[in-house]
């Protein structure tokens, strides 16, 4: 008989404000404990220290418009965090501050979350919904160069990118850009000619969130409907859908795999997150906390699987902190 799910370990509260986006930075010394950073609707960065469960540092960059994109450049202390107010910001938080050392002005109405890429020591790529609304920039960072603007062709009606995600397929070859759309379909982008290697719609319905495990070449997305879908890319990159799971309720706000690709996580507008097993998406937990819809999930990079954590973010102001499959 399966165990019945676990408590959560602990619960954050205090952002006064629905959890839009959720990042852990673990730092290279381990057993560091792990930094927490969590985007709110009220327009603050919340870093949560974590031994003690209270916010070390609260981060106002975005004229109190909703931020719904947390991410860490190459440690805790460089952070880059993407708003309502249409702005991509970097901070420096080195030796206590918290400043805002650049910005980007995306211009763009939507609530697509930008992607990063680490390509070299201290440079980056960033991908971003843009102005025109079915375009996708790509800037590098932090010289803000742009590298290519994505178009798709005349009369494709795919609708405005809703999720993206950058990856290196191996040393040395060009980096790629996955992009879910409005219109249902996952795109696989060349960002060095800017065109579409390959189409495939996986959804009815505009694809919310989407990951990529790029050692296995699979992928999975989710949207408003009842379904996940899982897709593959071959050798000659062209995307196929792997298969399809059937969900007991719609909505999935968020998905992500655990960096070991052992087991991912789902953020469900039925309030609930649910674990999977990536190798075959085998149901292996039901996480029944929240009283409202679950926006975002992600998992801590601890190198020792007994401290790796999941956190949940929810409309209902509470972060959630889990320990489960650590062993596996």
């Amino acid at each position: 008989m399966a165990l019945p799910p676990p408590d959560p370990q602990f619960v954050l509260r205090g952002t006064g404000a629905a959890i839009h986006t959720l990042h852990f930075s673990c730092g290279s010394q381990e057993p560091a404990v792990p930094v927490l950073f969590s985007g709110s609707e009220n327009g603050f960065i919340h870093v949560w220290n974590l031994k003690t469960h209270r916010v070390d540092t609260a981060l106002d960059g975005h004229g109190r418009k909703s931020v719904y994109c947390v991410e860490t450049m190459g440690g805790k202390e460089q952070l880059l965090s993407q708003g309502r107010d249409q702005r991509i910001c970097l901070w420096d938080l080195a030796e206590g501050r918290t400043a805002v050392t650049d910005s980007v002005c995306t211009e763009n109405v939507g609530f697509c979350r930008c992607s990063l890429l680490k390509v070299a020591q201290g440079r980056w790529l960033m991908a971003m919904a843009a102005k025109a609304l079915e375009e996708v920039q790509v800037l590098e960072l932090p010289s803000k160069t742009s590298v290519c603007t994505l178009k798709p062709e005349v009369g494709a009606k795919l609708g405005m990118p809703m999720c993206l995600k950058l990856w290196q397929p191996s040393c040395g070859l060009q980096p790629l850009l996955l992009a879910g759309y409005e219109d249902g379909s996952v795109v696989l982008w060349n960002l060095s000619m800017g065109k579409v290697l390959s189409q495939l719609v996986c959804h009815q319905e505009p694809v919310m969130s989407l990951d990529f495990d790029s050692e296995k070449a699979k992928g999975i997305s989710g949207s408003s409907e009842k379904v996940l879908s899982i897709w593959s890319l071959n050798e000659q990159q062209n995307l196929q859908v792997y298969k399809t799971h059937k969900l007991v309720n719609a909505g999935i706000s968020d998905i992500t795999i655990r960096p070991d690709k052992k087991i991912l996580a789902t953020a469900g507008w039925d309030h609930r997150i649910r674990i999977f097993g990536w190798k075959n998406l085998k149901p292996l937990a039901v996480l029944d906390y929240h009283t409202a819809t679950v926006h975002a999930v992600s998992f801590s990079d601890h190198k020792i699987p007994s401290e790796r954590l999941l956190a949940a973010g929810s409309k209902d102001h509470r972060i959630s902190i889990w320990s489960i499959y650590t062993q596996t």
